[in-house]
């Protein structure tokens, strides 16, 4: 087990940050570490308590109670789905647009969607569709920073410039109170090949999410340093901080900063995660039943939806869960060019896998009382071209055919995207925004990223027209630049 530091403990070897000493806001910006990867829990947690003291007056006040405390799921298509094969099907369009799947009714009179999502269909009442999301990021990297942070730039970059959503959303909430980390991904949202599409980027390597690695679905999986099974190691660590809090206490007392109360309270918050039952369950998936597990899908997207719903039912705040990998064929994302792999094969390999997961959470969220406070969101980057390209295979595999075979692709499509939203107290059943009749272009409802980024922070309760967060160069940088939150997914008491 890794050794728990804290301020006391002076110079760390692998970093070279001394958290006994004076910090400031831009030598914690600066630090040049990379989250979780190179840092204790403890020391991650004390870099979150200097963090919170300088930026204080951004934070806002959060519900007391974790069973009104609003939550976000996201469930995120990396390399962009294909609108007009999920949620904005075009059957009359010409046959050089028009793929071979058929549109199906829903539970809702004038909903359709495409047939290969039948089980979401049947609950189309508990969710909204947005036809009608349009922006300027052409490339992986710029879309997904276009989406993700609001960043206008069409071109793409190394590293994103400004914070994800994700991580905002975590420093406006943060509460050093609560045992379990309110940003938690499971299968994070954090690279596209050597590209960086999300970050906390100016507000610092605090607000990384806690990342939850590997497989849900494999029957040895397990999150390390999460609630210690073995009692007499819990009551090791609790026998030796309170040795540690006698050592600590003439150093708090002369304290005159107020860091090292910050920093107790954050180092038990460190302790309370590694030695709680509690914790320990909210991500602990054989808790559940067998019929649960199996309605959710036994397989990779499955269980991280399942354990997506555990969390925010245990009272984190925002879980970002991504669906890539192998469920996704040859190239393991949704980037469906005809040199990657047959377009039409592909959706039809993982499409019921997204339906019976995504499904099952939705009606998780519903059955278990959580849809008035947790609102689950779908969405990649862009959608895809309308019109269906041919171009040969790079190379056999699943959803592709041998190299050199002519197959249909579908291309980057930034100007027309379809995004779902269930749960959050929002009106369902309805569709917003529509595209022309091949699915090119927004003809109603124009949404751009502003305007989505601007919905989520309604729904976390955060003031986004008005929160400035200073970047590195100490000038503030609206967490929002141009956009309103989507009205007409605003509840009726809203």
């Amino acid at each position: 087990m890794r050794r728990l530091t804290s301020a006391a403990d002076g110079a760390n070897a692998g970093n070279g940050i001394k958290f006994g000493g004076s910090l400031s806001r831009r030598q914690l910006l600066q630090c040049g570490l990379t989250g979780f990867s190179s840092l204790t829990l403890s020391q991650l947690l004390q870099l979150r308590a200097v963090a919170d003291q300088s930026d204080a007056q951004l934070r806002q006040s959060s519900p007391d109670s974790d069973s009104t405390r609003t939550a976000i799921i996201l469930v995120w298509l990396r390399g962009g789905a294909s609108h007009l094969e999920t949620f904005d099907p075009k059957p009359l369009a010409p046959s050089d647009f028009r793929g071979p799947y058929q549109t199906i009714d829903t539970n809702v009179p004038g909903i359709q969607v495409c047939e290969l999502l039948p089980r979401l269909a049947k609950i189309a009442d508990k969710y909204t569709l947005l036809r009608s999301m349009a922006h300027t990021g052409g490339g992986h990297p710029a879309g997904s920073l276009q989406v993700l942070a609001g960043d206008p730039d069409p071109q793409d970059k190394l590293k994103p410039i400004l914070p994800d959503w994700m991580s905002v959303a975590s420093h406006l909430r943060r509460d050093s109170r609560r045992n379990i980390p309110n940003y938690i991904a499971v299968n994070p949202i954090d690279n596209y090949d050597s590209f960086t599409i999300a970050g906390p980027t100016y507000l610092g390597p605090a607000y990384e999410p806690f990342k939850v690695l590997g497989d849900p679905s494999a029957p040895q999986f397990e999150v390390p340093n999460v609630g210690l099974k073995d009692a007499k190691q819990v009551d090791v660590i609790r026998n030796r901080m309170t040795l540690k809090a006698s050592l600590d206490r003439l150093q708090r007392q002369a304290d005159q900063s107020g860091v090292m109360t910050a920093v107790d309270r954050i180092e038990q918050q460190a302790i309370n995660l590694l030695t709680s039952s509690a914790s320990r369950g909210a991500f602990d998936l054989s808790q559940e039943s067998e019929a649960v597990r199996d309605r959710y899908g036994r397989n990779q997207w499955g269980q991280q939806c399942l354990m997506a719903r555990r969390l925010v039912e245990a009272g984190v705040d925002i879980v970002a869960t991504e669906f890539d990998g192998p469920m996704c064929g040859r190239v393991q994302n949704w980037d469906d060019h005809a040199v990657n792999q047959h377009v039409f094969d592909a959706l039809k390999f993982r499409l019921p896998t997204l339906d019976q997961a995504v499904s099952a959470l939705i009606e998780d969220i519903y059955a278990r009382g959580l849809d008035k406070r947790v609102l689950v969101v779908v969405t990649g980057e862009f959608g895809r071209t309308p019109r269906i390209s041919y171009v040969a295979s790079s190379g056999e595999g699943v959803a592709s055919a041998p190299a050199g075979t002519v197959q249909p692709g579908r291309d980057h499509w930034p100007r027309a995207n379809s995004m779902l939203f269930a749960g959050g107290g929002i009106r369902t059943g309805q569709v917003i925004g529509a595209t022309d009749a091949r699915g090119e272009d927004p003809v109603s409802r124009r949404v751009g990223p502003g305007d989505f980024l601007a919905t989520i922070y309604r729904h976390l309760g955060v003031d986004y027209k008005n929160v400035a967060i200073p970047n590195f160069a100490g000038r503030p940088v609206p967490i929002v630049d141009q956009g309103d939150a989507i009205s007409e997914l605003a509840g009726a008491a809203s």
